[in-house]
């Protein structure tokens, strides 16, 4: 059964569905052009985005001369941190002369007195 249509065919349809055809393919061509537009706008400013990270990346000579700064900063502050615990060493060491040396005196003052003692006796 073959279907045959020709020019002086005729369709009858009810007006409320054409009408409906009508506001449905309305609505998809709406719903297309908002979804372009929209992806347009996002790729726009993702695009935007990029160039100013880009822009902003870039070394300015300021930033440059503060990360020179920063760097000999952290250099002297190592080199402070070590003088100190080279201090921490020295303090260490010179309690430890300070007792030698007091240790020392009072055995110099023991042999005086037993020097004058064996002088006396003699």
């Amino acid at each position: 059964m073959a279907l045959k249509i020709s020019e002086s065919a005729s369709v009858q349809m009810p007006m409320k569905t054409v009408a409906s055809l009508i506001v449905l393919v309305a609505m998809g061509v709406f719903a297309y052009t908002e979804l372009t537009a929209r992806l347009v706008s996002l790729e726009t400013s993702r695009e935007l985005m990029q160039a100013d990270l880009l822009k902003a990346s870039d070394q300015k000579p300021v930033d440059q001369e503060q990360l020179m700064l920063l760097e000999d900063l952290y250099k002297t502050t190592e080199k402070i941190e070590k003088r100190i615990e080279d201090m921490m060493h020295n303090k260490v060491n010179i309690q430890f002369l300070q007792k030698q040396m007091e240790k020392a005196l009072s055995d110099v003052e023991v042999l005086k007195d037993k020097v004058r003692a064996n002088g006396k006796s003699h």
